[in-house]
């Protein structure tokens, strides 16, 4: 079993840069690939007219999502190894009998989804929910909001919980951050990869971190770029191909390089099969924080 190495805070921001440098290397085989990936992601809205068909198209997206991952994360490593990507790629797990094991990793997500609930519901009460879901249900029937139904929420209780869904989302994600590879590359069992995940992230803690803070600012202005392109073409297409537009874009880069920075991660904490493979991973000295 491979240990989890020690690295620099700054190795986080390397880890990004060779998302970027991957997507570099074959821009449009990744970026097609990250399309798929986007599409799947947006067919629940194909059915939203129909509430029953809608619910059974997120579930079916929901379990394929972690799947994706998982072909997604190969994808980036035939292109770092010199081999083209294309989208089938995406179902590479399926293809090796993986599946299953990829969509264990929504276990831990599920776990602080239910953790955020039920800390939701203890800080800010359920009469307060309800008054704020009234409140929202009003605004997406376009009308205004009654101020007075936000008298005595608990705006400072509602601001600590979201603080602490951040942190819980952050503790799960230290679970499945190094998953996908070392299922696609290492054939390791589920809770075996989570808790090799959970621990390469403890240990390398400020990593982690840095790249967590850069992947949202990066997340951020690719957003603003996106949105920038789908105004341009809402003007002759309409608002609706306009943000489907600013959302596809989005995906197709995020997450080539979301990925990307997965695989330079799991080859420098980890390692498993890219050293086997004669790989070794790239320095973490160039960065330093």
């Amino acid at each position: 079993m491979n240990q989890p190495g020690k690295l620099r805070a700054g190795a986080g921001a390397e880890w990004l840069l060779g998302g970027f440098g991957v997507l570099r290397k074959q821009p449009l085989a990744l970026g097609l690939v990250g399309l798929v990936f986007a599409i799947v992601s947006l067919l629940p809205l194909l059915f939203a007219a129909v509430p029953m068909l809608s619910l059974l198209g997120q579930l079916v997206v929901v379990v394929l999502t972690p799947i994706l991952f998982g072909g997604m994360v190969h994808a980036v490593r035939e292109v770092d190894q010199g081999r083209p990507a294309h989208p089938g790629q995406l179902l590479q797990g399926i293809r090796e009998g993986k599946a299953m094991a990829l969509v264990a990793q929504l276990l831990p997500q599920f776990a602080a989804g239910l953790v955020v609930i039920v800390l939701l519901v203890v800080m800010v009460g359920p009469t307060a929910l309800q008054g704020m879901m009234a409140a929202v249900e009003q605004s997406q029937g376009g009308a205004n909001p009654d101020p007075a139904m936000f008298d005595g929420f608990p705006f400072g209780a509602f601001a600590l919980w979201m603080l602490l869904a951040l942190v819980v989302g952050l503790f799960a994600y230290m679970f499945t951050f190094l998953f996908p590879a070392q299922v696609m590359f290492d054939g390791t069992p589920p809770l075996e990869a989570m808790k090799r995940s959970f621990r390469a992230c403890i240990a390398n803690m400020g990593a982690f971190l840095v790249f967590i803070v850069m992947f949202m600012l990066v997340a951020i202005g690719i957003m603003i770029a996106a949105q920038i392109v789908g105004m341009i073409i809402g003007i002759f297409a309409g608002a609706l191909v306009a943000s489907l537009v600013a959302q596809l874009l989005m995906m197709a880069v995020l997450m080539p390089v979301l990925m990307g920075a997965v695989y330079f991660a799991w080859r420098q904490m980890i390692g498993g099969s890219a050293r086997e493979a004669g790989i070794q991973p790239p320095p973490a000295s160039g960065i330093e924080v």
